[in-house]
């Protein structure tokens, strides 16, 4: 070895523009010119000593600023977005539509009314009209029962319930005459249960005899032809999501045996496709855009890709499509956008002078904000409050009516009217902002009562969680679902799908800013709040991206992609921020007065530290995860057991989340927003986990607390809300059992958390003083898994 000091290489991530800075001999052969520390050497072989060459530049670059929002937390109502399941009537004058679990029906100009009378427990999904118009068919989820069929009158009612195998079910459709349904049996899932998943596929279900007969175990999609043959979509499992070479999405038809299968249509990229009834047609959604081709009077498989089509081929959307629905005679073609629901007729589409719809049928609902009546007073405790001046309060009172703060002072008693609740020994601290959270919301489109995921972050003291990078369809009605008090949870705010630059069924090409302003305004509508600048692949693209958030009041978050120089970029053109650490792990003064002078908020996910071994890794080393007081009760232990008991060991230099968390000092410093950002890792105790690793890397324990408090808060644009305790905010805090500023790795003892001003035990999440609600067991708690060690 003749020189030890090198700066990290990315052999621990991927290399994409090299391993290293260049090194060169000089001339001379007898000495070598390298770069490290942020300086360049002079290497003698000879002696094997170095010498620093100096140099300086002196430079300028245009950098836009950051983009910034603001987002109102809770309002007292909100509007309704991301409905599902839409499906026209019949004679086209109605339609009825899921929301917040319910089902609800338009009949012409008049508000939406609900579908089915009384209370019930469970979620109402995947409505669908029998031909007559009549009646609906459709399934209802419960934690317990799974998925059960109901029928109901379309004038509304009390639904009947039918006979079904226990399972859990989606994608209903019906035959011409109404005598069949199509359905989809899933595989059992972690998150909704994992078992009821024998022999999953596509089933016929008799409506007279009420039973089920096995199709197929492949496809999804399904829906029934003119022939009398059953019409399906696959997708080459070993690429989905990737796209290939051989990957392609595909039409296919089988009989009533699953046999006999034919190709009708296929394309590269296409995420769904659905034919007409007639058979005439094929309506595909490709690149988020819903099209319709016109099918060969011969029957011949349809290239959706071809350059140069031998059938007409037309774009039907202009700012995205989900959910299509043909009319029964297929003269006209439905989808919807948000809460927007719109048609075009047939022949209107296929000719040259059609013009998408700008508006549809507004299907939103304005809803009432759920919070509590209640008046707490919390007394006696220590209030971190994170405000500006880092003010902690001492014995302070902290009183809360309905979701809101009231006061906060130090030494005063309970007014007439409040609840006392004594802190004393206690440590109050905002409710946890995860500013990067990924996370399951539901099972396909099934959104289960008790998310367990959602509900061990909350007991862990997440009381935020900003996804970027989810399904819309989950997402944003996951996010309604716990704004109307549907679920518990934190609160969910999202990125909705990313506009991605890679080639899949994913992808977002970018070739113009109408291009992005389409997919920008499509996850607006469907509820985004931000938007994920994923991977374009050229500057122009990214910058259109921002460009696009930036003109429709949306922040825009980069995937950081462990690209350095990609990272530099998107700081300079505007950036809300980067996800994911910069790959070099230590940057220097040239790049800290570059960051420093954008704004841009920064957060590394210390927990998928690029460049070596992670927090996540570090902390299963040292600490016994598996027997975590809290997490232990709201995740299955075949999830937490598997990671957690026999985990990787190495020693603790080989452990970069340290190393990124003390280059995010340095930028803290220069003022830049840091944030925790736990990715979704282990469900709320990785947030804990940013915080400590931050601490690793040199911030204080006030430092650390805020960069899972006020600086995630500032960076989405919720700061009037949430990220500190002052008086007319939101009541989101955290009860400690210890100190967090005397020992950072207090954060986690945790025995109460409070979010929108309800009271909750962090055990076992029972609501305390401000209501009653308790959680029902979990399918694990039941079963022989639940004794697992």
């Amino acid at each position: 070895m003749v020189y030890a000091e090198l700066d990290s290489d990315m052999q621990e991530t991927w290399a994409v523009h090299g391993f290293y800075p260049t090194m060169e001999w000089m001339p001379s052969s007898d000495a070598i010119v390298f770069w490290a520390k942020g300086k360049i050497f002079k290497l003698d072989i000879a002696s094997e000593t170095t010498t620093e060459i100096p140099f300086h530049v002196a430079d300028t670059r245009q950098i836009y600023p950051p983009l910034r929002g603001t987002v109102e937390v809770a309002p007292n109502t909100f509007a309704t977005k991301m409905v599902r399941y839409p499906q026209p009537s019949p004679d086209g004058t109605s339609v009825v539509f899921e929301s917040l679990g319910q089902l609800f029906i338009k009949r012409g100009e008049s508000l939406p009314e609900r579908l089915t009378r009384g209370d019930h427990e469970g979620f109402d999904y995947s409505p669908i009209y029998s031909p007559d118009g009549t009646s609906i068919y459709f399934l209802r989820w419960t934690d317990d029962a799974l998925s059960t069929l109901y029928r109901v009158r379309t004038r509304g009612g009390t639904p009947q319930k039918m006979a079904l195998i226990k399972g859990q079910y989606d994608d209903l459709a019906i035959n011409t005459d109404g005598t069949e349904l199509l359905l989809r049996k899933r595989r059992g899932s972690d998150l909704l249960h994992p078992n009821f998943g024998n022999k999953p596929g596509i089933y016929l279900y008799d409506l007279a005899s009420e039973q089920l007969s096995f199709v197929t175990d492949n496809g999804d999609n399904p829906h029934f032809g003119p022939d009398g043959r059953i019409y399906l979509q696959e997708r080459n499992e070993s690429a989905e999501g990737r796209g290939s070479s051989t990957a392609v999405t595909q039409l296919v038809s089988v009989n009533r045996d699953g046999l006999d299968k034919r190709i009708v249509s296929e394309a590269e990229f296409a995420s769904e496709m659905r034919l007409s009834p007639d058979g005439n047609y094929v309506a595909f959604i490709n690149q988020f855009q819903l099209h319709v081709a016109a099918r060969s009077k011969f029957g011949a498989s349809l290239d959706l890709d071809a350059a140069k089509p031998a059938f007409a081929i037309r774009r039907a959307s202009k700012v995205g499509a989900t959910y299509i629905a043909w009319s029964p005679d297929s003269e006209a073609i439905s989808w919807s956008v948000g809460a927007e629901f719109k048609t075009a007729q047939l022949d209107t589409l296929m000719s040259d002078d059609y013009e998408t719809p700008v508006t549809g049928n507004n299907l939103s609902m304005q809803v009432a904000h759920a919070k509590p009546d209640s008046t707490v007073a919390l007394t006696n405790a220590r209030v971190i409050t994170m405000d500006a001046e880092r003010s902690v309060i001492n014995n302070a009172t902290v009183l809360i009516k309905g979701n809101r703060i009231e006061s906060i002072a130090s030494g005063d008693s309970a007014p007439a009217g409040y609840t006392e609740i004594d802190l004393a020994g206690k440590t109050l601290m905002p409710g946890i902002v995860d500013a990067h959270a990924h996370g399951p919301y539901a099972g396909g489109d099934i959104i289960p009562q008790q998310n367990w995921n959602l509900l061990a972050h909350l007991a862990l003291g997440v009381t935020t969680v900003h996804n970027p990078s989810s399904s819309a369809k989950s997402a944003f009605a996951a996010a309604e679902y716990a704004r109307a008090g549907r679920i518990l949870g934190p609160r969910i705010f999202s990125t909705g799908e990313i506009v991605y630059g890679a080639k899949s069924t994913s992808w977002a090409p970018i070739d113009s800013l109408d291009d992005a302003l389409a997919h920008v305004r499509r996850l607006a509508a469907q509820g985004a709040i931000s938007v994920k600048n994923y991977n374009q692949p050229r500057r122009e693209q990214r910058q259109q991206v921002i460009e696009a958030a930036r003109q429709e009041g949306l922040i825009s978050v980069a995937e950081g992609g462990s690209l350095y120089q990609l990272d530099m970029s998107m700081i300079a053109d505007g950036i809300t921020g980067i996800e994911h650490n910069v790959p070099t792990l230590k940057m220097y003064d040239d790049v800290h007065q570059f960051w420093r002078q954008s704004g841009a908020g920064y957060t590394p996910t210390l927990v998928v530290t690029y460049g070596g071994l992670t927090s996540e890794d570090y902390f299963y080393q040292n600490t016994e995860v598996w027997k975590h007081p809290i997490l232990s009760n709201f995740v299955p232990p075949a999830q937490l057991q598997a990671r957690s008991v026999r985990r990787v060991t190495a020693p603790e230099e080989d452990y970069r989340d340290d190393d990124a968390a003390a280059a995010a000092k340095i930028l803290l410093e220069a003022g830049i927003m840091v944030n925790i950002g736990a990715h979704g890792q282990r469900e709320g105790l990785a947030s804990h986990w940013e915080m400590w690793s931050f601490a690793r890397g040199g911030f204080s324990p006030m430092e650390a607390l805020a960069t899972a408090t006020i600086n995630p808060a500032r960076y989405l644009g919720m700061d009037d809300d949430i990220g500190s305790l002052e008086a007319g905010k939101l009541a989101d805090l955290v009860i400690i059992d210890a100190n967090p500023l005397d020992d950072i790795r207090n954060t986690d003892r945790i025995s109460h958390i409070m979010l929108n001003g309800r009271l909750y035990r962090a055990g076992d999440l029972s609501e305390q003083v401000t209501g009653t609600a308790t959680l029902r067991p979990f399918y694990w708690q039941t079963t022989p898994q639940g004794a697992i060690r």
